[in-house]
């Protein structure tokens, strides 16, 4: 039986690493990580800065780190609201204005509908597991370290 030439194996090896780089890439590795500060506290965020992210937000994820949240930057300061569909984790949400200081936090309700909106306009939104801000004694007044400030329009 004739071995292949070395440019089909060397073809068939590229092809097979390529599939195996695709499925091996977890979907939660392609957003940007920015490391915030609260308090004394390190949070890990991942950037969810444009229309597609920010939809997708955390949905589907089985779990999220002690530390690990996501940080939904929006075009413009307004009272945005947040809400649970298809999300499984408990959520906390701090709503931040321009200065990055938190406006309002809510506790939100695994894969429900339910709207959680800005107390005043916010340009910001941090989601944490359920309680972390709480239990951090991190609340309105707050300023979260780490995010640079919007450029003006």
């Amino acid at each position: 039986m004739p071995t292949p030439r070395p440019s089909v194996l060397a073809m068939v090896l590229k092809m097979a690493l390529v599939v195996l780089a695709l499925t091996a890439s977890p979907a939660r590795g392609q957003l940007p990580i920015v490391e915030l500060g609260a308090g004394m506290h390190l949070i890990r965020a991942e950037l969810a800065a444009d229309d597609p992210s920010r939809m997708q937000g955390l949905m589907f994820r089985k779990s999220l780190g002690q530390n690990e949240g996501m940080l939904f930057v929006f075009d413009e300061s307004t009272t945005h609201c947040m809400w649970m569909k298809n999300t499984f984790t408990p959520l906390s949400v701090a709503f931040l204005d321009d200065a990055a200081r938190i406006v309002n936090i809510a506790d939100m309700t695994p894969q429900s509908e339910e709207s959680h909106c800005a107390s005043q306009p916010a340009r910001y939104a941090l989601e944490m597991r359920r309680g972390w801000f709480a239990a951090r004694g991190i609340g309105p007044g707050s300023t979260i370290r780490g995010i640079a400030a919007p450029a003006r329009k």
